[in-house]
């Protein structure tokens, strides 16, 4: 199959096509309701709580009442290893990327660089596009992204020694209880007590009693509910937000454009052109619904707690606003981008 063919196969997929299209419109209808008043000004805020304390933590608990495969569980280490291994090269490569900024703008600009918005930008696209495999993987990427977030981001940003807090907040979070609580049960279905479940074909089958999705689909169905709303809510607050403040103002930042293309589209390249070199090698094999979801998390805009420690903690306030909205905006355009681009890559093969 020839360039051409890939691309026109890849553009005429409708799954693909409408992950794209709803993606982008309900960001566009957020950005509407709120530019005409019909959202206010605290409707981002509010729909990104329910996100972040509801909806995620559903999608993530969930994604791992599946069936465990020895394959999966493979790619499902390989994505954790990768999630600790890329921050620690990061951590080095954003310093020539921004070596001509000094002192406080530098360690802003490579903190955001960084840390993106994993959770609320990027999982929401990864289950509408890759589903709970998608969502499975974003989750395991995730523990690392948040090891590092809130010890490395917090220490560089603050100045100051790692606090107890920041390990509260960090393994107290909802998301990060419904990672683990999901991970244990996923990893460790086959040694836990086992009930006789009949499925829709009469067949009896032996499962994990924590397996809810099939032991008490009561509670099973309603987190199902609750998982879905985080696509829709995330992308109108997204869209709400950006109504929220001027464009013209951080458009006219040139530093905020050259991050946000390290960010959305630099970032990106260094993962799958390292993850292909390990593929190829076999030295930490992937495959292409995990190189699909780790290249979407790492192309995601700002971390909303990395743009926090700046604003914080008085380094580069303003420069970490603009940034944030100039990265969010490019995000957005590049996203389907690069769902093209992975689909591509997955037609030619290399994964």
């Amino acid at each position: 199959m020839n360039i051409g063919e890939v691309i026109k196969t890849t553009m005429t997929d409708m799954n693909i096509i409408s992950a794209i299209t709803s993606t982008v419109f309900i960001i566009l209808l957020g950005f509407f309701c709120r530019k005409k008043g019909i959202f206010s000004s605290e409707v981002g805020k509010i729909l990104s709580k329910v996100v972040l304390s509801v909806a995620l933590p559903a999608l993530a608990f969930n994604a791992f009442m599946q069936d465990i495969k020895s394959e999966t569980l493979k790619q499902g280490m390989n994505v954790l290893i990768w999630g600790i291994v890329i921050y620690i090269i990061l951590i080095f490569v954003s310093k020539p990327l921004f070596m001509k900024y000094k002192g406080d703008e530098q360690d802003t600009l490579r903190v955001l660089t960084i840390f993106g918005s994993t959770t609320f930008f990027g999982t929401p696209i990864v289950s509408a596009i890759y589903g709970p495999i998608g969502v499975m993987f974003s989750s395991i990427f995730n523990i690392g992204y948040r090891i590092f977030l809130y010890s490395y981001g917090y220490i560089k940003m603050s100045g100051l020694k790692m606090e107890l807090k920041n390990i509260k907040t960090m393994f107290l979070n909802p998301i990060v209880i419904a990672t683990f609580a999901g991970l244990f049960i996923w990893i460790f279905q086959g040694y836990l007590p086992q009930v006789s479940v009949t499925n829709a074909e009469g067949v009896v089958n032996q499962v994990a009693f924590l397996r809810i999705d099939q032991t008490a689909v009561w509670l099973f169905k309603p987190m199902t509910y609750l998982a879905g709303l985080a696509s829709p809510l995330a992308w109108l607050s997204i869209g709400a937000t950006l109504g929220e403040v001027s464009f013209k103002d951080a458009a006219s930042d040139k530093t905020s454009w050259y991050y946000s293309a390290m960010k959305v589209i630099v970032v990106p390249v260094i993962n799958i052109v390292l993850l292909a070199g390990l593929t190829m090698t076999h030295i930490l094999p992937v495959s292409y619904e995990a190189l699909a979801t780790i290249v979407i998390m790492m192309a995601a805009p700002t971390a909303t707690v990395a743009a926090a420690y700046a604003i914080s903690f008085d380094k580069k306030p303003i420069l970490a606003s603009n940034a944030s909205l100039i990265s969010t905006v490019l995000a957005v355009v590049m996203t389907p981008v690069w769902i093209v681009v992975l689909e591509m890559i997955s037609k030619m093969g290399i994964f």
